[in-house]
C-alpha cells in the first residue's frame, strides 16, 4: 500500500514561523514535523509515498530529496494552485490507481497504529477509513459521530460551540480504496470533508471512522507547536529522537558542548554542535536547535530555538519560540507566547512583550520596549468578537490604535473603492473612536458614509440599501458605560457572519493590512437625510391602517437614546396620541446600569396607568431593542412579549413562518399552530436570525431578548419599526395587551448555567449525545433532548465563557424543575471527568 502525505499548507496561524518557510517543515525537536511523520509510515511498511506540495514546494523538495535516506522512495506532485485536501490527492492519481491508499497530513504530530487502521478497513470492507481522535477544544477540526460499529453517522466541519455534538473529531488520515479518486473533479479544488465525505454519506457508501488511542496533535497555533515539543520530551509520543539522554529527561544530540557549570534541568533537548556555556541555566522543555549558542546567565524555559540562534549573556527567555539565524543580545527578555522570526536582531535589554510576534529581517533597537507597532498585538480574549461584536473598556481595551487596526482589517477583506456605512450612539466615546475608524477606512481605500449620531436600525437600514457593501457602528455596552462595543455589519446590514467573523480575524492578527496609494485615499460623506429616507420606507413597508381611527393613546421612553433623532418625524405621520419621555440625546449617561433601568420601567409603568394608555414602550439607547408595558401599567416579560406579539402578527396573517431561536419556549408552537403559522427554529446567533427573515413566506422573527425583526421593511432587528407594527396591530384587534397576553398559555420555560471548563467542553457534548440515545435530538444549536410527551432540555456550550447554558421546559414546573437538575448533572458530571 501506498502513501500521500499533504504537505501544501502555509500554516498562516503559525506566521511569523511559517512567512518563509513552509508548515511541514517546522522542527519538532530539532527534525521538521514531515521527517516525524515519514518515519512513523516507515515503521509500519510504508516505503512508497506520495508528497503533494504546492505552498514553497521546491524546499520541501529540497529537503527530502528522493526520500533514499529514509529508506524510502518519494514522489511529489505538485499543485500550481491550491486544489484542497482532496483536490491535492487527484492531482497524484496517476501513482495511486492499482490499489488502497493511506493520506496523512505532514504537518501533525502523531503516533497512531497505521497497522492496526488498515486491519480495521480490510475488515469492515470500507470504502473510506477515517481516522479519529478524541480532543479538548473541537472546534477547528471536523466532529465525527460514529455507531457502535464504527460506520460514520454524521459530522460537521469546524463547528461553532453551539455546534458542537462530540470531542471526536477528524485527524485527516485516511485509508481509501482508489475509486474514491472518481468522486473528485480534476483540476478543481475540492475538500474531503466538506465536498467529498458528505456526498459518499448521503449515499450510503461505507465510510468508517478508526478511533485511535495514539497520539494526535494538529501543530496549528503556536500553543500547539510548544505543545507538542513538550509531548515529544515527556514521552507521551512515540517519535525518534536523534541524541543521546545524559540524564533522566536530558537529550543532547552528537557534537554539542555543555558546560559541567551550567544547569540542566529536564526534559529538554540540546542540538547537534549546540554550545551551552558555564551559569546558563535551561529548564523543562526548553529545545535548542542546531549551532545554537547560550551564553553566561542566559535562563531558557519552555522556549524552542532553531538553529543557529546567538542567546546572549544574561537574555531571559520563557515559553516562546526563536527562529533561526537570529540574534538576542544582552539582556534581551523575551516573554510568554512570543515568537521571534527567522534571521532577526534583537539588541540589549530590549523586552518583547508577552504574545508579541516579530516578523523575519527585523531589528528591535537597544532597550525598545516592544508591543505594538510593526508586530502582531496580543489578546487577552479567546476570540475577536462576543456576542455583541468586538467589546472592551475604553481606553483600555478598545483604544483608537486598536480601532485603527480592526478598521484596517475589516477594510481589507472588501473590495478597493467600496463604500460603508459608519454610524454611533450618543457616548463621547464612541464619537471619539469612529473617527478612528473613519480614518482607517479611507485610508485602505473605502469609501465612508457617515450616519454620524444615529439609531443602530437606521444605520442598518442604510448599509442594506445604499450602495454599501457594510457598516460599522459604535455603541455603549448595554449596563456598561465604562465600555464599547464595535458592530461590524454585512451588506444587508446585519451582524457578520460566524465565518466572515473567522476571516476578519484572521486577517486582524496577521496585521497584514492593505493601504490605499495616495491618489486612492477615498472620500468621507455625510448622508443629507438618512432619518427622512428610513422614516419614509418605514411607513411605506409597515401596515398602520387603523391607528387614526382608533383614537389611541401611547408612552414612549427614548432613554435618551438616538431613538429621539426619529421618533418625532415618524410620530407626527402616524396620527396617535403620543406621551414621550427622555426624548433627548443624552451623552453623559449613554447606557444605564440595571437598577436605573428598573426604576425607569417602574417610572413608565406609572405614566401608562396614569393617562390610560393604550400600551407604553421602551427603546434601548440605540433604538434596538424595547420593553413593553400594557394598557394596565405591568411590564410584559421579554418572553411574554414575544408570545404576545406573535400572537397579534399570526392572528392578522393566518399564514406563513415565523423564526425563533431554540430557547424559545414551545408556547409559541401552539400560538403559531391555533393561527395556521409554521415556526422556523434558528440557532441562537443573531446571524441566523436574520438570515432566517431574509427568506419568502416570513411574517415575524424575534430574539426573545426584545429584538423583533418586521421582515416586510427589514431582516434585522428594529425596535422602531415593531413599534410602528405593533400600534397598527393594536389599532386593528381592538383587543388590549393584557387580553392577548391572558388567552396564551403559560411557559414553563426553565434556565441554569452550570460551570465548564474550555478543555471538557467537547467532552460534555459528546456526554450528553451519548446520555440522549433513547430520545430524539435537535442539533440546532448545542443539543437539545426530547422526550415523548413533549418536554424538552437543551444544552448549549457559551462560546465566550467557560460555562454551559441549560433550558428545560415540561407541562409544568416540576417537571421542568427535575429535568433541568438530569441534565446539569451530566453535564457536571462530564465537567470533572
Amino acid at each position: 500500500m501506498k502513501a500521500v502525505v499533504m504537505a501544501g499548507g502555509e500554516g498562516t496561524r503559525l506566521r511569523p514561523m511559517t512567512a518563509n518557510q513552509p508548515k511541514p517543515l517546522l522542527p519538532v525537536i530539532n527534525r521538521p514535523i514531515m521527517e516525524h511523520v515519514l518515519r512513523l509510515l516507515r515503521r509500519h511498511g510504508f516505503t512508497e509515498t506520495v508528497v503533494t506540495v504546492q505552498f514553497l514546494a521546491a524546499l520541501v523538495r529540497n529537503y527530502f530529496g528522493d526520500g533514499d535516506e529514509l529508506g524510502m522512495s518519494l514522489y511529489y506532485a505538485t499543485e500550481d494552485t491550491p486544489l484542497g485536501t482532496a483536490g491535492s490527492v487527484k492531482n497524484a492519481a496517476d501513482k495511486l490507481r492499482d490499489e488502497p491508499f493511506l493520506v496523512i497530513s505532514g504537518d501533525a504530530l502523531t503516533d497512531i497504529d497505521l497497522t492496526d487502521m488498515i486491519r480495521f478497513h480490510r475488515e469492515n470492507g470500507a470504502l473510506v477509513t477515517i481516522g479519529l481522535k478524541r480532543v479538548p477544544n473541537p472546534l477547528e477540526f471536523g466532529i465525527v459521530i460514529v455507531d457502535e460499529r464504527g460506520r460514520v453517522e454524521r459530522f460537521l466541519e469546524k463547528p461553532t460551540w453551539g455546534q458542537v455534538f462530540s470531542d471526536t473529531v477528524n485527524t485527516g488520515v485516511y485509508v481509501m480504496e482508489p475509486e474514491v479518486l472518481d468522486e473528485i473533479a480534476a483540476g478543481e479544488s475540492v475538500d474531503w470533508s466538506a465536498d467529498v465525505f458528505p456526498r459518499l454519506l448521503a449515499r450510503g457508501a461505507p465510510l468508517y471512522g478508526y478511533v485511535a488511542d495514539g497520539y494526535w496533535e494538529d501543530v496549528g497555533t503556536h500553543e500547539s507547536y510548544l505543545r507538542a515539543q513538550a509531548d515529544v520530551l515527556s514521552g507521551r509520543v512515540r517519535v525518534d529522537i536523534d541524541a543521546f539522554e545524559v540524564s533522566p529527561g536530558v537529550w543532547v544530540a552528537e557534537g554539542a558542548s555543555v558546560d559541567a557549570d551550567a544547569v540542566l534541568k529536564g526534559p529538554l533537548y540540546v542540538g547537534d554542535y549546540a554550545k551551552v556555556e558555564a551559569g546558563a541555566e535551561l529548564r523543562e522543555f526548553t529545545v535548542l536547535g542546531s549551532n545554537v549558542v547560550v551564553r553566561q546567565g542566559a535562563f531558557l524555559h519552555r522556549a524552542v530555538v532553531h538553529d543557529n540562534v546567538y542567546v546572549g549573556p544574561s537574555a531571559h527567555l520563557r515559553g516562546c519560540v526563536v527562529g533561526k539565524n537570529s540574534d538576542l543580545m544582552t539582556g534581551v527578555r523575551i516573554e510568554e507566547g512570543a515568537v521571534v522570526g527567522d534571521e532577526c536582531i534583537i539588541e540589549a535589554e530590549a523586552y518583547v512583550s508577552s504574545g508579541v510576534k516579530v516578523y523575519p529581517f527585523k531589528t528591535i533597537e537597544a532597550g525598545a520596549v516592544v508591543n505594538t507597532s510593526v508586530i502582531w498585538e496580543p489578546r487577552g480574549q479567546r476570540s475577536l468578537f462576543g456576542p455583541r461584536g468586538v467589546s472592551g473598556l475604553v481606553n483600555v481595551e478598545i483604544t483608537p490604535e486598536l480601532c485603527v487596526r480592526l478598521a484596517s482589517a475589516y477594510a481589507t477583506t472588501l473590495r478597493k473603492g467600496a463604500s460603508v456605512i459608519t454610524s454611533r450612539d450618543s457616548s463621547r466615546a464612541a464619537r471619539a473612536l469612529k473617527r478612528a475608524v473613519i480614518s482607517a477606512l479611507t485610508a485602505s481605500a473605502i469609501n465612508v458614509l457617515d450616519l454620524e449620531a444615529a439609531p443602530l436600525p437606521v444605520s442598518r437600514f442604510h448599509t442594506a440599501r445604499e450602495n454599501a457593501v457594510g457598516g460599522i457602528a459604535l455603541r455603549t455596552t448595554p449596563g456598561d458605560p465604562q465600555s464599547v462595543d464595535i458592530v461590524f455589519m454585512d451588506e444587508h446590514g446585519a451582524d457578520l457572519s460566524q465565518g466572515a467573523q473567522r476571516k476578519l480575524e484572521r486577517v486582524f492578527s496577521r496585521q497584514e493590512f492593505r493601504r490605499a496609494f495616495p491618489g486612492e485615499i477615498a472620500e468621507l460623506s455625510f448622508p443629507a437625510r438618512a432619518v427622512e429616507d428610513y422614516t419614509h420606507e418605514l411607513l411605506r413597508c409597515v401596515d398602520i391602517t387603523g391607528v387614526r381611527d382608533a383614537d389611541m393613546k401611547v408612552v414612549v421612553d427614548c432613554a435618551g437614546g438616538t431613538s429621539s433623532l426619529v421618533l418625532p418625524s415618524l410620530l407626527g405621520r402616524v396620527g396617535v396620541e403620543v406621551l414621550t419621555v427622555n426624548n433627548r440625546l443624552d451623552d453623559a449617561s449613554p447606557t444605564e446600569t440595571l437598577a436605573e433601568r428598573r426604576r425607569a420601567l417602574q417610572r413608565l409603568s406609572e405614566l401608562v396607568g396614569s393617562a390610560r394608555a393604550a400600551f407604553g414602550v421602551r427603546f434601548d439607547p440605540v433604538g434596538e431593542r424595547i420593553a413593553l408595558v400594557d394598557e394596565t401599567g405591568q411590564l410584559i416579560s421579554e418572553e411574554r412579549a414575544l408570545l404576545v406579539v406573535l400572537d397579534l402578527v399570526a392572528a392578522e396573517r393566518r399564514g406563513g413562518r415565523v423564526a425563533l431561536p431554540v430557547t424559545t419556549t414551545r408556547v409559541a408552537e401552539q400560538v403559531c399552530r391555533f393561527h395556521g403559522v409554521q415556526v422556523e427554529w434558528t440557532s441562537t446567533a443573531l446571524d441566523a436570525l436574520t438570515a432566517a427573515a431574509r427568506t419568502e413566506g416570513m411574517v415575524f422573527a424575534a430574539d426573545g431578548r426584545g429584538g423583533f425583526v418586521v421582515p416586510e421593511f427589514g431582516p434585522t432587528v428594529d425596535g422602531l419599526a415593531v413599534f410602528l407594527r405593533l400600534l397598527g396591530l393594536v389599532a386593528r384587534t381592538r383587543l388590549s395587551l393584557s387580553q392577548i397576553d391572558a388567552r396564551i398559555p403559560e411557559a414553563r420555560l426553565l434556565r441554569r448555567t452550570v460551570p465548564t471548563p474550555w478543555a471538557a467542553k467537547g467532552v460534555v457534548m459528546r456526554s450528553v449525545i451519548e446520555a440522549a440515545e433513547l430520545y430524539r435530538i435537535d442539533t440546532t444549536d448545542g443539543v437539545r433532548v426530547v422526550a415523548q410527551d413533549g418536554s424538552w432540555a437543551l444544552v448549549l456550550p457559551d462560546p465566550a465563557e467557560a460555562v454551559t447554558h441549560l433550558w428545560a421546559e415540561a407541562g409544568d414546573v416540576d417537571s421542568a424543575q427535575s429535568l433541568l437538575e438530569h441534565w446539569a448533572r451530566v453535564v457536571e458530571e462530564a465537567a470533572v471527568t
